[in-house]
């Protein structure tokens, strides 16, 4: 048997029987259907934290006669879920940092999709509002670490291409969003589950709907590897090499013999990682672990990171500022413009238009809330429309950075995006010619293109015992920029319109600005491979 098995051409294999760096290693991969996976399933999880976050905007306007929802109450859920990812993002960088990027993701998912399952069974307001907290404390723990995570199985030259791959992947999901509101919550099905006492309509089934995508990739990264950087860091050679080996095996299809590296390179993040390692594994007891949370986050405000730090938040801040502050209104303004193009007036400021139906809305909001069992179960048309097209740019736009990203590099990206968005916020305010006034709110609110160029930038600027927590803290401040740009809009918008959107136009171009001076961001990774021994790297 075994001479017969001799006999058997075999394909040339492939042996590095010598020392190379991790980055090195990973080039031996090559570039295939692992990648191809990965890519698509973070693509796939950064959407749901969309459908978590913003799904409940479809939600409320219809679920407004199951709940008895006042306008307050409307604010509270549809802020309520950024809060959560807000006070929980902290405590998951620290455990993807100090546990590993699985470890947190997978469970979160889970418990994501449990929180979400449960919602939508409630009647209750309070219930609701906390069963939706703990889907937003939840999500962040994947949301965030997932960019770690894709990050360390791609080299230097590829990781930035892997991360705007799963940026497009989250555009094209982001355009799933309006179609599957439009066919289940339009429709006019219910029954009535009796041991809960509630009418089940589709609104319900919408939020489970919602849910899914952290179930099924929940169960998909089960048969997933820890990052094998991670692994690698933590002193576990072996392990992250029998990683690297396997993404060589998938990739290859198997057709060539198993990778052998003798060993990989002690870097020096690597060396630092290691020292903490014994101190971590033997923590005990709840003073001990903040100790520890304080260890693994004062770093990132010290030198020589501060600086880094300080621009990342400062970005991301900014960028969610607009990109979701100004979203949550988008429907409502959009609305008010119509109303004031039917009344004949088609020369006209958005401003203007908001400032001239501020009593008409006023008074509307008075009746429907006097009418409540009346209340109407469906949304109009224009607004799965006017998203669908907002969510059609962030897929197109995602498509072309990913392309672009590693030949022009970050900067110009930055630069521009965060200057055509800034300037379409300030001459919203002088355009009286309402079509092109929207379509230069469309391109206010695609800022956010810029939210995972920063997270590639950030990937890196940080080690990797840094770079979850990094990630997770600059993430922090930006939905921190959510809630306070919904807030600014909302106090600001029918008495101090024009303010409002010169807020969201001046701070983008402070971000633009601000771009110039973020660390060695002049850098370009070069286009062709990085090391002579890897070979068909897939460019697309």
């Amino acid at each position: 048997m075994e001479n017969s098995i001799e006999r058997i051409p075999e394909p040339k294999p492939v042996n590095y029987q010598r020392s190379v760096t991790f980055d090195d290693a990973l080039s031996m991969t090559k570039f295939g259907k692992f990648n191809y996976i990965l890519i698509i399933i973070s693509g796939t999880i950064l959407t749901s934290v969309l459908l978590e976050t913003l799904g409940i905007s479809y939600v409320i306007p219809v679920a407004e006669c199951d709940l008895l929802l006042t306008t307050k109450e409307k604010g509270v859920l549809s802020a309520v879920a950024f809060a959560g990812i807000i006070a929980s993002s902290h405590l998951w960088g620290f455990l993807a940092d100090t546990r590993g990027r699985k470890k947190v993701i997978v469970p979160t998912l889970f418990l994501t999709f449990a929180a979400t399952f449960l919602s939508s069974f409630t009647s209750n307001f309070w219930v609701l509002t906390a069963l939706r907290f703990f889907a937003g404390f939840f999500i962040s723990g994947s949301s965030a670490t997932i960019y770690a995570y894709l990050g360390e199985f791609h080299n230097k030259r590829n990781g930035s291409r892997a991360i705007m791959g799963a940026s497009f992947v989250f555009g094209v999901g982001c355009l799933l969003l309006p179609g599957i509101a439009f066919s289940i919550i339009n429709q006019e099905w219910e029954f009535t589950i009796p041991y809960l006492d509630i009418v089940y309509r589709p609104w319900r089934l919408f939020l489970v709907v919602c849910g899914l995508p952290n179930l099924v990739c929940a169960f998909t990264l089960l048969k997933f590897p820890e990052s094998p950087k991670f692994v690698f860091n933590q002193g576990k050679l072996d392990k992250a090499i029998e990683t690297i080996q396997w993404m060589h095996k998938l990739n290859t299809s198997g057709k060539e013999t198993r990778l052998q590296i003798a060993a990989i390179l002690d870097e020096t993040e690597a060396r630092q990682t290691k020292e903490r390692r014994n101190e971590i594994s033997n923590t005990k007891g709840f003073c001990a672990l903040m100790r520890l949370v304080w260890d693994q986050t004062a770093p990132l405000f010290m030198s020589p990171y501060l600086n880094k730090t300080t621009i990342i938040c400062v970005l991301q801040f900014g960028i969610y500022l607009s990109s979701n502050g100004l979203y949550m209104f988008f429907p409502d303004i959009l609305n008010r413009v119509a109303e004031v193009q039917e009344r004949g007036s088609n020369k006209t400021t958005i401003c203007n238009a908001v400032y001239a139906t501020q009593l008409y809305v006023l008074t509307e909001g008075a009746n429907v809330t006097e009418k409540l069992p009346d209340c109407n179960q469906k949304l109009d048309i224009m607004a799965y429309e006017h998203s669908f097209m907002l969510e059609l740019m962030y897929a197109l736009g995602f498509a072309v950075i990913g392309l672009i990203i590693n030949a022009v590099g970050k900067l110009p990206i930055l630069v521009f995006v965060f200057f055509c968005c800034g300037l379409s916020g300030i001459f919203i305010t002088f355009i009286d010619i309402p079509l092109l006034a929207v379509w230069l709110y469309v391109i206010l609110l695609t800022c956010g293109y810029c939210i995972n160029v920063v997270n590639a930038v950030t990937v890196d600027l940080f080690p990797t015992n840094l770079r979850a927590m990094a990630v997770c803290i600059s993430l922090m401040f930006g939905r921190l920029g959510s809630v306070v740009g919904a807030n600014i809009v909302g106090l600001l918008l029918d008495t101090q319109c024009e303010l409002t959107f010169w807020i969201s136009g001046v701070s983008l171009v402070f971000c633009g600005i601000l771009s110039f001076f973020i660390p060695n961001i002049y850098k370009r990774h070069p286009s062709g491979p990085r090391v002579s021994v890897s070979s068909d790297i897939s460019t697309r």
